[in-house]
């Protein structure tokens, strides 16, 4: 449960780096800005393509995602 809210965390801080806005991170997976919005709030979990395309995303590894 500690690597759920730790991508959560990450997330929003990553997005912060990359100056993107939500609805930015959204668009570039495909999906809804709700969607990526419930990432961030720890309320969903993304799928494994779209952990992946949030890696690539990001340039970071998947264990950077819940790390922290």
């Amino acid at each position: 449960m500690k690597e759920l809210l730790n991508l959560s965390k990450n997330l929003r801080e990553l997005r912060g780096e990359t100056g993107l806005t939500q609805r930015d991170v959204a668009q570039k997976l495909g999906i809804t800005y709700q969607s990526y919005q419930a990432y961030e709030l720890g309320l969903t979990v993304p799928t494994l393509q779209n952990f992946i395309k949030l890696a690539k995303l990001f340039d970071v590894s998947l264990e950077e995602l819940l790390e922290k």
